[in-house]
């Protein structure tokens, strides 16, 4: 009887708090933990007790499913433009839209309504968090693809001024000026983990397999390169798939099945510092290999290690290369999505495609309109469309990681090549997929244009 008096006899912003919490929280999706809702709830709640008229209609947007047309519901901008709530950060227009509306939502399929006057996209000092002004855009195809995972991106000027929005932007490769640092505790992901919420997992008609065909499973789920700054040292270590968790450590017993130990592999160019930075590897890290090729990392060490990875990335509201990811002693977390990863490689594929046909069809004088180039949006030229290669979808397949020492604008090294010691992890499950998406849409590698 609680629960029908609540809804039916809903609260004005006159009541408290709690009961308007109470109230809004009988029409959450579900896709979040109640624990984070009621945090996610409470916060704005609290935010619009001064602004009586847009709490009103927060409770009249939410309440009636959006029946009834309702004005902006503002909280001020943060300097991000990232809201951090229970210790998890996201864009806040997302955060309330995936907590009211849509739980498996991504943050790039958002667009706002015409009369929505405060948008997170029209950047004012207000953000509108009423998840009514703003509708899904989901399409598989170009035309409605917003090259969010793309990492070619607009020229160093347009990065410093659209720093914070959703646009590609450089990938780490060619120096990226806005790569940051983002820190995963051993407390941030356990008990209840971000990375792991149900908000994030794929639509429920995805089959349980990343691709529709039958598969079978590659001998080695991984291959592991381990590098001191840009010299390979030591074989390629193969990690068999009857071993599904892997410890890569800094001691000097002999490697084999599912460990892969450092300590005892030389290099005639070690230096000092690169030596230093080998005692400090410990227990390293343990790699977990879920299900048909999700990844996890344990880190056993006592130090952070660095990690690449465009699956952090993405949960984080960064474009894909755009950010290292500082993993602390003790955490484990996801860092590799296979079905994302799959998704990812069909669309670059089929934007390369698209961006090339398109190219080939100016090239021959056949010039269509600027709006009508596959529908590609004009955040990325169609030459750097073009120009996405095989190697740029190899890279979905492959993660870096980095003992010890970090790199990027926090650190005195720019990329992991400048880090003493450090691992490349190819994901054989992923790159048997890539090989299929390539069967189904050949990705030529770019040709300069003469």
């Amino acid at each position: 009887w609680d629960d029908i008096m609540s809804v039916s006899s809903t609260p004005t912003s006159n009541d408290a708090c709690l009961s308007i919490v109470h109230s809004l929280m009988c029409h959450r999706q579900g896709g979040e933990s109640e624990s984070f809702s009621k945090r996610a709830i409470e916060s704005l709640v609290k935010k619009l007790k001064e602004k009586k008229d847009e709490l009103d209609s927060l409770i009249t947007a939410i309440t009636t499913n959006g029946a009834h047309p309702s004005k902006c519901v503002t909280i001020q901008r943060t300097l991000d433009g990232r809201l951090q709530v229970a210790g998890r950060k996201g864009f806040p227009h997302v955060i309330y839209t995936r907590l009211w509306r849509w739980p498996d939502l991504h943050k790039n399929e958002l667009k706002h309504v015409k009369y929505c006057q405060f948008a997170f996209d029209l950047k004012c000092d207000n953000v509108c968090v009423n998840p009514y002004h703003y509708e899904r855009v989901v399409s598989p195809s170009i035309g409605g693809f917003h090259l969010a995972c793309v990492s070619v991106g607009p020229s160093v000027d347009a990065l410093v001024k659209d720093e914070f929005d959703a646009q590609p932007s450089h990938s780490a490769a060619d120096g990226g000026h806005s790569i940051q640092t983002i820190q995963h505790t051993a407390s941030s992901s356990a008990p209840h983990d971000a990375f792991n919420s149900p908000a994030l997992l794929p639509p429920a008609d995805s089959t349980s397999s990343a691709s529709s065909s039958a598969f079978t499973t590659p001998d080695y789920w991984c291959s592991i390169a381990y590098f001191e700054m840009d010299i390979q040292v030591g074989e390629t270590f193969k990690v068999p798939s009857n071993c599904p968790v892997v410890t890569v450590d800094g001691y000097v017993d002999p490697s084999g099945g599912d460990r892969f130990c450092l300590g005892q592999l030389s290099n005639v160019h070690r230096t000092e510092a690169i030596e230093r930075a080998r005692l400090h590897i410990g227990k390293g890290v343990q790699l977990e290999c879920k299900g048909e090729g999700d990844v996890w990392v344990h880190c056993l060490s006592d130090h952070a290690v660095f990690v690449q990875s465009y699956y952090l990335d993405r949960e984080a509201g960064r474009a894909p290369g755009d950010a290292v990811h500082k993993i602390y002693p003790s955490a484990y977390i996801k860092v590799f999505d296979l079905r994302q990863c799959h998704r990812q490689m069909q669309q670059q594929a089929a934007t390369a495609q698209a961006a090339a046909a398109a190219q080939a069809a100016a090239v021959a004088g056949n010039i269509p309109g600027p709006g009508s180039v596959g529908g590609i949006a004009p955040a990325i030229s169609l030459s750097a469309a073009a120009g996405i290669g095989v190697d740029d979808l190899r890279r979905l397949c492959i993660l870096r990681m980095s003992f010890v020492k970090g790199w990027g604008p926090d650190y005195p090294r720019q990329s992991i090549k400048e880090t003493p010691c450090w691992i490349e992890i190819h994901l054989h499950r992923a790159l048997q997929l890539l090989d299929e998406v390539l069967h189904t849409m050949p990705v030529a590698d770019p040709q300069p244009l003469d």
